[in-house]
């Protein structure tokens, strides 16, 4: 396919407001735009031909801050001052840092004021990844502004389908800080599926396709099963890691040459120059790997050497593991390999040799390579930036939710408001109550994921809705709402129905557990899939024993003068058996015994309502 040449600097492109299409990735990042005179996706470039921007931050010891290549070339120099891979840190904790701190060269700390962020140090001054993000958003927007000659202040900027809540809202502040009003955060894949459907390849939006997008990128992987009809792109099922990218190749490169060599890896720890210099070289190596059999390099007085075939045999675990993904995609898509059409590749990692041929042979069909895997999702997030424009009317995106989403309820289990693989943006409610009487405020508590016990998800966030008018148990009506918006962002709303009384908050999630258990829960889910219904089933019956042993306590306390005593001991007797099954693992038992005690007071509960209503009704006539 040939490529769009356009000389962006010759005033043409002027307009009041031009909104772009921003790929913020792990190791380059791109800015893109719907041309208004060609209606092609391109990517900006600069006179000299480069439209990559090193995802590379180095910070002067004069407090000067430079972005792109003059930054990536202070990685050897300079290495604590300069700052790679950040979007891996976006929305991670410092402990979950730690297990990314052979790859990284600078500081890193726990935040003063919420030990769970992790934030990197350069000298007196502490910054985020949102802020080190905004700082390459901020630099791509003014390389558009020097291209276009004309303000950018609007953007459409792309995020990894699986990106939980936070890593979407850190993305949304970067843009903000970088003072760009990010109008839609996009998957990845669904972006480059837009570039690959109707930017590039002259193809018609009434076309009908099922298209499998294979994103492996620098620091992340992506797999989504898209269909693409009439104009409509619905995303059916996605799935991923976001532990898997170009940075684990590199760090398996360096790994192999340091056990060959016989390197000490505490001195190459302490050596920070000396390890970037073995990382530079293991991508090096990676990329030569792609057109050649053997790499060979010095690095001071070691000379390193890598066959393509120990190549090979180091990252096909990682690619296998890729595969199992795709595996899973089809399950929740409820296709075949067969019924897929075409099998794009996007991620400067889809260029090594042996990605394509493992993949190939999984769909059993050659996978499509013909666009520059590096600029496909900039430039579907340009076509996308054109639709919210209003350029384009004929493409309608159908998102989806990676995982389940839902709320704690009694006995610990997980109630699910939106399943997973639905469309967003996408909304539910249902409606809850209290289990005492009187009960002022109720906590609800957000979770993600695919397990039947709340234990076993991923918590996003807890809040509690206070000032409920004082009522019986099991009056109020509380309604809990969930909306995902455009961007994949939840918004939470509760509200207790009979007084007004409500709470909204956006979910911003808690950063207890490392990003890897979300990739896992899917997994989880189907191998303890009998073992949840048996726990969940148990709980049930808990919950409901624990229920009735409160009302019945509570009815003996207002009613015990109008029961026998023999009623009251066989009563007394019937709750105690409760009690005791309900502090064993038995469902059975649990269902028995609350069984009984339900056909001990049903008689005399029904006698003593009979009396109520004889009394409510003394002296009326019907």
């Amino acid at each position: 396919m040939a490529k769009i040449g356009i000389n962006l600097s010759t005033g043409s492109l002027q307009k009041d407001e031009i909104i772009v299409g921003i790929d913020l990735g792990t190791t380059n990042s791109l800015i893109a735009i719907v041309h208004p005179e060609t209606k092609k996706p391109i990517v900006l470039k600069e006179f000299n031909g480069s439209s990559i921007v090193p995802s590379v931050i180095h910070f002067e010891k004069n407090g000067q801050i430079t972005v792109g290549d003059l930054a990536k070339s202070q990685l050897e120099l300079d290495p604590e001052r300069t700052v790679f891979s950040v979007k891996r840190l976006m929305g991670k904790s410092y402990q979950e840092a730690t297990a990314l701190k052979d790859l990284i060269s600078y500081k890193y700390v726990a935040d003063a004021n919420e030990s769970a962020v992790v934030k990197i140090q350069m000298g007196d001054l502490f910054y985020t990844p949102t802020e080190l993000s905004s700082l390459i958003l901020k630099s791509l927007k003014e390389r558009a502004e020097h291209i276009l000659k004309t303000p950018v202040n609007k953007a459409v900027i792309t995020v990894p389908a699986y990106f939980n809540d936070e890593q979407r809202q850190a993305t949304r502040d970067a843009g903000k800080l970088a003072g760009l009003e990010v109008l839609r955060i996009i998957n990845e894949p669904t972006a480059a599926s837009l570039a690959y459907g109707i930017g590039l390849q002259n193809a018609s939006v009434e076309n009908n396709e099922t298209v499998a997008v294979y994103d492996l990128g620098g620091g992340t992987f992506d797999i989504s099963i898209l269909s693409i009809s009439n104009g409509i792109f619905e995303v059916l099922s996605t799935n991923g890691d976001t532990h898997l990218g170009g940075d684990d190749i590199d760090a398996m490169i360096v790994q192999h040459w340091i056990t060959q060599l016989g390197v000490d890896e505490k001195i190459l720890a302490s050596d920070k120059s000396m390890m970037q210099m073995f990382r530079l070289k293991a991508e090096e190596a990676k990329k030569q790997l792609t057109q050649s059999d053997l790499f060979s390099g010095l690095i001071d007085k070691w000379t390193l050497s890598l066959s393509l075939i120990d190549f090979e045999q180091l990252i096909t675990p990682m690619i296998e593991r890729t595969i199992s993904c795709c595996k899973q995609a089809f399950l929740d898509a409820g296709l075949k390999k067969s019924d897929i059409n075409n099998v794009v590749m996007v991620g400067g990692s889809t260029r090594v040799p042996l990605v394509k041929k493992m993949v190939g042979d999984f769909f059993g069909k050659t996978v499509n390579d013909s666009v520059n895997p590096d600029e496909v999702v900039a430039l579907g997030a340009a076509l996308q930036a054109d639709v919210l424009a209003g350029n384009n009317k004929d493409v309608l995106l159908l998102d989806i939710t990676p995982l389940s989403l839902g709320i704690e309820t009694a006995g610990g289990l997980m109630d699910v408001l939106i399943p997973r693989n639905a469309k967003i943006p996408s909304k539910a409610a249902r409606q809850y109550t209290t289990q005492i009487d009187g009960q002022g405020s109720m906590r609800i508590s957000v979770y993600q994921g695919e397990r039947d016990l709340v234990k076993d998800n991923r918590k996003l966030a807890e809040f509690n809705l206070k000032n409920i008018p004082g009522m019986p148990a099991g009056l109020p009506k509380v309604e809990v709402g969930f909306l995902i918006n455009a961007d994949g962002i939840l918004v939470v709303t509760a509200k207790e129905l009979r007084s007004g009384v409500s709470q909204t908050i956006e979910v911003k999630p808690r950063l207890n557990l490392d990003d890897a258990t979300v990739e896992q829960m899917l997994l989880d889910s189907m191998v303890h899939a009998k073992e949840d219904i048996v726990l969940r089933a148990l709980a049930e019956a808990k919950t409901e024993g624990e229920q009735l042993l409160k009302t019945t306590e509570q009815f003996l306390q207002k009613n015990s003068q109008f029961l026998t005593q023999a009623e009251m001991i066989d009563t007394a007797n019937a709750m105690q058996a409760l009690q005791l099954a309900i502090t064993m693992d038995d469902k059975n038992l649990v269902q028995e015994k609350t069984e009984v005690l339900n056909s001990i007071s049903r008689p005399y509960a029904e006698r003593i309502m009979d009396m109520a209503i004889a009394e409510a009704m003394k002296g009326k006539s019907i």
